[in-house]
């Protein structure tokens, strides 16, 4: 696929995505959809890619879905029982590049260079941590047009800020400053323009740099998961399976090196070949077995 909505760069083993309709304020369309995760695909499959930041061209990060349908944006279908079970599935555009993003092995950063609405905030819920420009506007729009959050947002926003501010920012559908998003844990850290992206590329190189990639991949999808586990006997079972299938790997043997040496580690192991058996093991329940 050749991107038009997005711009694709790796430099240095990180990938910067930039949304980029500068023009539309970086709105989604089906296409934007269509190559993020094409986006995510390319990353996943490729070793040289150790860490991921999102960002957008212009002065906004994203305002949301492209509105230029107007008043029947929304209409294609009305109820979910006009959809068959695939449909549902598959889900709109916004949920499939959240899903995708959840299911990326690489540590995924957002730098949210300006205003960000609607799916534009909620997109990047499943992005691992968030930084933005002071003073950006914010907002989880949807009751405000009639219709719910989505993306999964319901699932992650109360994970990130809490039930109750997760509701008073979906009920009152009111733009907020980032100021606020960080004072709730939505963002990390709030930068100057000039500073956003330095400062996002520093974090990701100091993952690049530090951290296995294996490593990174089990423990990215052991802590995201194990936010809807029932007893903690759940991540004991991963967890030991995991130091069991890395204990003995390159890596680890690399790691404890450079420790004793004092010197940087650098690792070999590749997410394409050296993953665990057991990987992924969500799909394969229960577990105890392994």
């Amino acid at each position: 696929m050749n991107f038009e909505n997005i711009l694709y760069q790796v430099e240095d083993r990180v990938l910067t995505v930039t949304l980029n309709r500068p023009d539309r304020m970086n709105a989604c369309t089906v296409r934007m959809y269509e190559e993020l995760i094409e986006a995510f695909d390319r990353a996943d499959a490729d070793d040289e890619v150790k860490a991921i930041i999102v960002t957008g061209a212009g002065r906004a990060f994203c305002a949301g879905a492209d509105l230029e349908r107007g008043a029947e944006t929304w209409g294609v279908k009305s109820d979910l029982t006009d959809l068959t079970k695939q449909e549902r599935y598959i889900g709109n555009g916004g949920g499939r590049i959240v899903r995708r993003i959840f299911d990326c092995h690489k540590p995924v950063i957002a730098a949210l260079n300006g205003a960000a609405v609607g799916v534009g905030i909620t997109m990047t819920l499943a992005m691992d941590i968030r930084l933005a420009v002071k003073g950006a506007k914010i907002g989880f729009v949807f009751a405000s047009r009639g219709i719910v959050p989505e993306a999964c947002s319901s699932w992650f926003l109360p994970r990130i800020v809490g039930i109750s501010k997760a509701l008073e920012w979906c009920y009152s559908a009111r733009i907020f400053r980032t100021e606020e998003g960080l004072e709730a844990g939505l963002f990390r850290t709030l930068h100057e323009a000039d500073d956003l992206l330095p400062a996002a590329r520093a974090l990701a190189k100091e993952f690049a740099d530090n951290s296995s990639a294996v490593s990174m991949t089990l423990t990215r999808h052991m802590l995201w998961r194990m936010l809807g586990a029932s007893h903690p006997l759940e991540a004991h079972e991963v967890d030991t399976a995991a130091m069991n299938a890395l204990g003995q790997s390159t890596d680890a043997r690399e790691g404890i090196t450079a420790f004793l040496e004092k010197r940087t580690p650098s690792f070999k192991d590749r997410v394409s070949q050296h993953l665990p058996k057991f990987f992924p093991w969500w799909k394969d329940r229960p577990f105890r077995h392994l």
